[in-house]
């Protein structure tokens, strides 16, 4: 009786549970103990496995990663490996989902949020609970959850919202990606969330395409300069560390993802997913050499492109996923599609989904995004690999892969996120570091018409002073796509920050008025009598394919504000835009020009250097066309002609000037030093 209790069931239920076989001399003094001892000798039999359990090497954080990885893996079974390759949207999971299929990971996408009002704690609540399930599975691997927080963590409601990707390219400043990146990362982590899907490491060839705002710049040496954010997100890797293993610091920060390899940024007419057509010379050397800085700096995870190479899906390509990524680049985080990306290996999309399967697999992706259909997906999967389609190898090859980042990142002794750190989204000194980079991102591009003086730093003090446009109230217009909602907002009420009206006001001299309206009439603008005039228009805010564009056009009534303002009294444009727009017709007209780009919540920053606390310094990160009869047009090319080059940007700099009390303060004056708008620069005479 002892025997069958202890050997049997009590101990198979032990082993199981805990992936300990007894040792067969153990099981044989059991079998001697007398009836009246089984109490005892179970309970002794229970604290021994379970201090056994606790002491296997893939619980022992002492033990090298590739220990821990190799204990770990050869106690999984099958399905337990597959669910590790798993990622699914959290609006299709829950709990116990996450235990029955052992997902290996979790995410919301853009928008998606614990409810509309989420707070803090709310997200931390729902992470926690879903990676409680991760925890009551038989191994307690813990799920790894991701969220896009591409320019701060733009999901969650009073973040900080810092300027997008071709902002940063603007102020030429690693130290302040780094800066970003280490902010961002606080905020995602402060939230519960461990891995974020950024940076986007695209070089971005033609403007027309509707994520050239994710993109740093058109030059390759300029987005490689960058990736330093990924050192900011994960901290910097330790000097002597292995190239291409990733790298997360601590409990502040992220798992990165380098995204969208490789050559999204090149599709022919700038079109989302669509085909890039290059050689393998442009390939490399345009597209490839990021991803090159991205693995040497620890990133911990590549995002596959839904674009195609020569007609060839990323999803499916094998030869630079596996050939080129993990082998010849050694990287050795883990690859991961994007959403429901090899669905669309197969055109119409998901019409041959095993073979999506197999292809995706084969090629070397690791964890699929699938993200709701994970049913089929894990059923498919398990028939290719029983029936041998997929080997095993590439399996064990993709789990230990998930597992090197998970145990890399600390997520085995710290899975449940605590509230010690909500204070840091939203925080100040974040959202001083958004204001210093919406400050440096700024580029000016026009000061003055010909033989007249420069207009811009604009005088605080005024009698009365007009602020036009419909972006210049407009939180939700300055944050653009990916903020909030998947296609970002309209308004003030959706999340915390500064609009650029708002930053007018606070900068302006106390005694100055300033008359804001959206589209004001010529008659109205005659009869106040304004001392100039401050006019901010640009782009709605989109994502993705849904910004793509074969007009560049300012969102009117944008143009008819600028011809009635500009035509009517002195004025500045501020454009709010993620690529240059269409401004030629309007230039003549102009007496200042500001391209802002897409500056997030802190619209203070665009006030500071209009009025002269700070200077202006940013230069062009991309071309500025003529007209889009000219695209694609890229520095280097043998038709260049821009309305303004790569790198232009005029400067100011501080001088003092006697302030109304009788003492010194900083305002700046232009330099005018111009830049051929003619010559094309070399890459050494921009940099």
């Amino acid at each position: 009786m002892l025997y069958s209790c202890c050997s049997n069931s009590c101990l198979q239920q032990l082993s199981l549970s805990t992936g300990y076989s007894p040792d067969l001399r153990v099981l044989n003094m059991v079998r001697l103990m007398s009836m009246s001892y089984l109490g005892i000798v179970v309970l002794l039999w229970s604290l021994a496995v379970a201090a056994m359990a606790d002491n296997v090497k893939y619980k022992d954080p002492k033990q090298p990663v590739a220990a821990r990885v190799k204990d770990l893996l050869g106690r999984m079974t099958v399905d337990e490996k597959i669910g590790q390759m798993v990622q699914i949207e959290r609006i299709s999971a829950t709990p116990d989902i996450v235990r029955r299929y052992f997902i290996g990971s979790l995410l919301s996408g853009g928008g998606s949020v614990p409810n509309p009002h989420a707070t803090v704690a709310d997200w931390i609540n729902m992470v926690n609970d879903f990676q409680n399930g991760s925890l009551s599975t038989r191994l307690g691997i813990p799920m790894i959850y991701g969220i896009d927080a591409v320019h701060g963590h733009n999901n969650v409601i009073n973040a900080t919202i810092f300027p997008h990707n071709i902002g940063l390219g603007a102020t030429r400043d690693t130290d302040l990606v780094k800066r970003i990146g280490a902010a961002t990362a606080a905020e995602v982590r402060a939230t519960g969330i461990p891995y974020a899907f950024a940076p986007c490491i695209a070089v971005c060839r033609d403007p027309r395409w509707g994520r050239c705002y994710e993109s740093y710049s058109e030059d390759t040496k300029l987005v490689q300069n960058m990736t330093d954010v990924i050192q900011g997100l994960q901290g910097e890797i330790p000097k002597g560390s292995r190239l291409g293993v990733p790298y997360v610091a601590g409990k502040d920060k992220v798992a990165a993802c380098a995204k969208h390899f490789v050559a999204d940024g090149g599709t022919t007419r700038g079109i989302d997913e669509n085909n890039t057509v290059a050689n393998q010379h442009e390939l490399l050397s345009i597209h490839m050499p990021p991803y090159y800085d991205s693995v040497i700096k620890g990133v911990s995870t590549v995002m596959v492109s839904y674009s195609s190479w020569n007609g060839k899906r990323m999803h499916a390509n094998r030869d630079l996923i596996t050939g080129y990524l993990k082998d010849k680049l050694n990287f050795k985080g883990f690859v991961i599609s994007d959403w429901e990306g090899i669905d669309r290996i197969t055109s119409p999309p998901h019409s041959n989904y095993t073979y999506s399967v197999l292809a995706s697999i084969t090629a070397g992706i690791d964890m699929v995004m699938v993200p709701n259909n994970y049913i089929e997906f894990i059923n498919d999967l398990k028939y290719l690999v029983k029936n041998k389609f997929i080997p095993m190898d590439r399996i064990d090859d993709a789990v230990s892969r998930i597992l090197r980042v998970k145990f890399t990142m600390g997520l085995f002794e710290n899975p449940i996120a605590d509230f010690s750190k909500v204070n840091e989204v939203g925080s100040q000194p974040h959202r001083d570091i958004a204001r210093e980079a919406v400050r440096k991102s700024l580029v000016l591009l026009k000061n003055g018409k010909q033989g007249s003086e420069p207009v811009l730093p604009l005088p605080k003090r005024a009698s009365k002073v007009l602020v036009a446009g419909s972006h210049a109230d407009n939180l939700g217009y300055q944050c653009g796509g990916w903020t909030i909602g998947w296609q970002g907002f309209s308004g003030n009420a959706n999340t915390t920050g500064t609009t650029i009206l708002t930053g007018i006001k606070s900068a302006v001299d106390r005694n100055t008025e300033i008359s804001y309206m959206e589209n004001p009439n010529t008659d109205y603008i005659k009869s106040n009598n304004f001392s100039y005039a401050i006019v901010v228009v640009g782009e709605h805010p989109y994502t993705e394919m849904f910004g793509d564009s074969s007009n560049l056009t300012i969102a009117d009534p944008g143009p008819n504000i600028i011809r009635t303002v500009c035509g009517n009294v002195k004025c500045v444009v501020v454009i709010i835009s993620g690529r240059p727009v269409v401004v030629e017709p309007y230039l003549a007209m102009i007496d200042a020009l500001v391209a802002a780009w897409l500056p997030g919540t802190e619209g203070q920053g665009v006030a500071d250097v209009l009025f002269g606390d700070h200077e202006f310094s940013g230069k062009l990160s991309r071309t500025w066309f003529r007209s889009v009869d000219q695209l694609p047009m890229n520095v280097g090319d043998p038709h260049y002609d821009p309305l303004f080059p790569y790198g232009f940007g005029l400067t100011t700099k501080a001088v003092m000037e006697r302030s109304m009390s009788g003492g010194m303060v900083k305002r700046p004056f232009v330099l005018g030093v111009l830049v051929s708008l003619f010559i094309s620069l070399s890459l050494s005479q921009i940099l």
